[in-house]
């Protein structure tokens, strides 16, 4: 029995936490059968990123194998008289968390939201964010819930299953849409809960995601919940790749200047200084 990780790294090998992938643990036959992921990360994605290095990335794979400990009457000895080392398996608290969420055991919280539900733990969910604390268990809970059963408005249901999944395993799940646009929503999602963690991680995607198409948007998204470096970056790539000419003709663009008068003057300030 054993459970593989996989981690993307970047250039300096260290793990790029939106690309990390944790099997569940599984029996692995002498036959030779094979268990991981069928879709790790998309190759556009991976191409657009800056992990790559002379057309090459690199994946670390660890192998987790699970040892029954047991007690002895006595303490193996090495030659040299000290204790032996006694293999121990690495955390997988984030792994039992997740299985409690999937299964449901023990939940004594609904969500609903946009027509789904979604059940959950309210001691979990309040020692992860103060938000959820307050409103399961303080002031904020007469307003927001009825009984057992809360709604959640203006969030997309996988938006929310994916925020519960980092709550519970501190991990982002495997997406089904696209990074850039799940990372937006979830953006939201961290200020509004206040998981400051979560919301740098997608502060890093969107910054490595930026791109003609998305950079307008990203830049009013970084102004509305105040992530600067999401900003400085924003405003650095329609300064010193010359898009801004093609930025200029999205219907983010246009949003931009509706929505943030005042960033389009610190972008043509920055132009100027140049």
């Amino acid at each position: 029995m054993a459970r593989a990780k996989f981690d993307l790294l970047d250039r300096d090998g260290k793990p790029v936490p939106s690309y990390t992938r944790t099997t569940t643990l599984s029996e692995f036959s002498p036959s030779g059968s094979g268990y991981g992921f069928t879709e790790f990360v998309k190759r556009e994605l991976l191409e657009k990123s800056e992990h790559l290095s002379k057309d090459c990335f690199k994946i670390s794979c660890d192998i987790i194998i699970p040892h029954e400990l047991r007690t002895e009457d006595r303490i193996a000895k090495s030659p040299l008289g000290s204790c032996l080392a006694v293999p121990v398996p690495p955390p997988d608290l984030d792994r039992h968390l997740g299985d409690l969420l999937v299964s449901k055991e023990g939940a004594d919280v609904t969500f609903q939201v946009a027509g789904e539900e979604f059940s959950a733990h309210r001691f979990l969910l309040a020692a992860r964010s103060r938000v959820f604390k307050a409103e399961l268990w303080g002031a904020m809970k007469e307003g927001a819930a009825t009984g057992d059963c809360v709604r959640v408005d203006d969030m997309l249901p996988q938006v929310f299953k994916a925020l519960l999944h980092f709550v519970y395993t501190d991990s982002l799940p495997q997406m089904e849409q696209e990074e850039a646009v799940m990372a937006q929503h979830l953006l939201e999602a961290a200020d509004r809960y206040d998981m400051q963690r979560l919301r740098l991680i997608c502060e890093d995607t969107l910054c490595r995601h930026l791109d003609v198409s998305t950079a307008a948007t990203t830049l009013v998204l970084a102004e509305q919940h105040h992530c600067r470096a999401l900003k400085e970056a924003c405003i650095e790539f329609l300064v010193s790749r010359h898009a801004l000419e093609e930025v200029m003709a999205t219907d983010g663009f246009e949003h931009l200047v509706k929505s943030c008068p005042a960033l389009v003057k610190e972008i043509m300030s920055k132009l100027a200084a140049r």
